[in-house]
């Protein structure tokens, strides 16, 4: 049985967090056509930190009903005072973030949250991509990964930005949700510069060798996703 961390975000109890968890599986089941690739990749205890692509407002709920275990979301501060969503995220565990800038507390927070055990989930894109193609990621997983010394759980989603157009239509959309085996970043002290950017280069790569080519964006000619793409087929 995992032991559970101490909780330094205040959120509600585990049982309150699981049930809300099962409503949201039911409701995406009903409104989607809802495919999970890989979930034996997450770990099984330990603290970690789940990296994703970001294409709409679908994604934080899909994160969200498919990890096993207990977890928390970076949210943009811009939601904090929308009735309902708030009080959802907060019950659920989420680490507000101010946009534009380096928020130091929720920073300092996520640190504490991980190196206490828990486990985070982060778009590293920062913002949905109008076009449902990878985004140039920014710092703030490697940073938090460095700084914590957490592995990683790549994932990739497709189709979650389908999905209000397809019930428009009656329709259901098909989402994948995919998961990667974790990794770590490179131990070599405390990344700055030019060695995040190239640790954020590595985690980027990750997500974009579980998407199909043409999501791929930036990253898709990049040497390192044709390597990650190879082995994730054999």
């Amino acid at each position: 049985m995992t032991a559970t961390p101490p909780d330094v975000i205040k959120r509600a109890p585990a049982g309150v967090y699981f049930f809300i968890q099962a409503i949201v599986r039911v409701l995406m089941k009903t409104l989607t056509r809802h495919t999970v690739v890989g979930l034996e990749n997450f770990p099984k205890d330990g603290p970690f930190i789940v990296v994703s692509n970001h294409l709409s407002m679908m994604d934080a709920p899909i994160v969200f009903l498919n990890c096993p275990r207990r977890m928390v979301v970076f949210a943009a501060d811009k939601w904090k005072n929308t009735p309902g969503l708030t009080q959802l995220c907060e019950t659920v565990g989420v680490i507000w973030v101010k946009r534009g800038e380096a928020d130091l507390d929720a920073i300092k927070t996520s640190i504490a949250h991980l190196k206490a055990g828990g486990i985070m989930g982060i778009a590293p894109e920062g913002t949905r991509s109008p076009i449902a193609q990878l985004q140039k990621g920014k710092t703030g997983a490697a940073y938090l990964a460095d700084r914590a010394k957490v592995p990683l759980v790549p994932v990739a989603i497709t189709g979650s930005h389908t999905v209000g157009s397809s019930l428009k239509r009656l329709h259901r959309a098909a989402v994948t949700y995919t998961i990667g085996p974790p990794f770590r970043l490179p131990s070599e002290g405390r990344a700055k510069g030019e060695t995040l950017e190239e640790y954020t280069g590595l985690i980027m790569c990750h997500i974009a060798a579980l998407l199909p080519p043409e999501n791929r964006g930036v990253y898709r000619d990049h040497l390192l996703v044709a390597q990650l793409a190879a082995g994730h087929s054999t």
